[in-house]
């Protein structure tokens, strides 16, 4: 259910002079270190870059009769392409943005807080309208920049944390409880984790997290789990399936933290001629449009992919359009279990 969560208006946007008074330096000199240009000692280079990092603060690169305006364009930034996840983010957003003057541009950060930075620090340059990112989890310097924009920011895909401003999402632990809870409740007792390296996946963290939580409180434990780094492909998930049943052959069930792993896993066991869900139930997470394609249909859960896009991209045209529309909106879909064929209904 959606739910509004009041927060304070966004501060004014930054300018030279705030630069200036935080760096002790003319604004003129600003200037030049912002714009590379002018002969300045590196001392006062450092110190003006690092003030306005601290600050959040964003060079506009829009020149002359523009420079007080926005642009009409929305940045829109996510982890990855290549996940079959985000283009149907993206499709959502572009659903809603086309009947508006709206037009989104896409960054993609590759899971790096650094690049995010970087990805970030460009697109604000350019004075956009708003702001649709993926993520609660930020670096100081990009959490800065995006209180300092002055403009609509919207935070995607998750819930579990304290947002800029507003936020559409699903909560990621509570979806890793609740899909611990299916697999206690179907009688499945030996379970292997099956998923990516988690340090900056912090989506697939908070499932882990959530899951193994909802096991503890059931008495049992994960007996094995394997991990992967790099992109989720189907043949990842067979070598993953094949190696943590070669150590660990007693386990009943496999929950893998995305559904490409996940039907690597269904294809390898059915190779095998593995009776499933008899012998070995799985599960995954997202519940992408492949599984649909598969000898048999693997349980997952939808993460609510498109709707998040058009929510978000909602939030921002009303904010557009409507500039004293109040911030901090707060929307959080429920995705549901679909059982599919490898999950025994209780």
């Amino acid at each position: 259910m959606p739910a509004n969560s009041p927060v304070s208006p966004p501060p004014r946007t930054l300018t030279l002079r705030d630069v200036s008074e935080a760096s002790g330096v003319s604004e003129m000199t600003v200037s030049r270190v912002l714009r590379n240009r002018g002969d300045v000692s590196e001392t006062t280079r450092v110190k003006v870059l690092e003030a306005a990092k601290e600050l959040g603060y964003v060079p506009n690169k829009i020149a002359g009769a523009l420079a007080s305006q926005r642009v009409n364009l929305i940045a829109v930034m996510v982890p990855s392409l290549s996940n079959m996840v985000f283009p149907e983010v993206l499709t959502g957003i572009s659903e809603v943005l086309d009947g508006t003057p709206l037009q989104p541009v896409f960054g993609v950060t590759n899971y790096q807080p650094e690049r995010e930075e970087k990805v970030l620090y460009e697109m604000l340059s350019w004075r956009p309208s708003g702001v649709i990112i993926a993520g609660l989890e930020h670096s100081d310097a990009s959490r800065a920049m995006l209180k300092a924009s002055g403009i609509p920011i919207v935070e995607i895909m998750d819930v579990d944390g304290e947002p800029v401003d507003s936020v559409v999402g699903i909560s990621h632990r509570r979806a890793g409880r609740e899909m611990a809870q299916a697999i206690v409740e179907a009688g499945y007792e030996r379970i292997g984790f099956l998923g990516t390296k988690m340090p900056l996946d912090h989506r697939a963290r908070k499932r882990f997290e959530g899951f193994t939580d909802a096991l503890a409180k059931a008495g049992l434990e994960v007996a094995d789990q394997e991990f992967y780094s790099g992109g989720s492909a189907l043949a990842k998930g067979r070598e993953m399936t094949e190696a943590i049943l070669s150590r660990t052959p007693d386990l009943d069930f496999l929950y893998y933290s995305n559904d490409m792993i996940g039907a690597g896993g269904l294809l390898y066991c059915l190779d095998k001629g593995i009776d499933v869900p008899g012998q070995i139930g799985l599960a995954g997470f997202n519940g992408v449009e492949l599984l649909k394609g598969l000898p048999r249909r693997l349980a997952t859960m939808d993460a609510c992919r498109a709707e998040i896009g058009r929510a978000a991209a909602q939030i921002i045209a009303t904010r557009v359009a409507k500039p004293d529309t109040a911030p901090g909106e707060k929307i959080v879909l429920s995705p549901q279990i679909q059982f599919g064929d490898t999950l025994r209904r209780h």
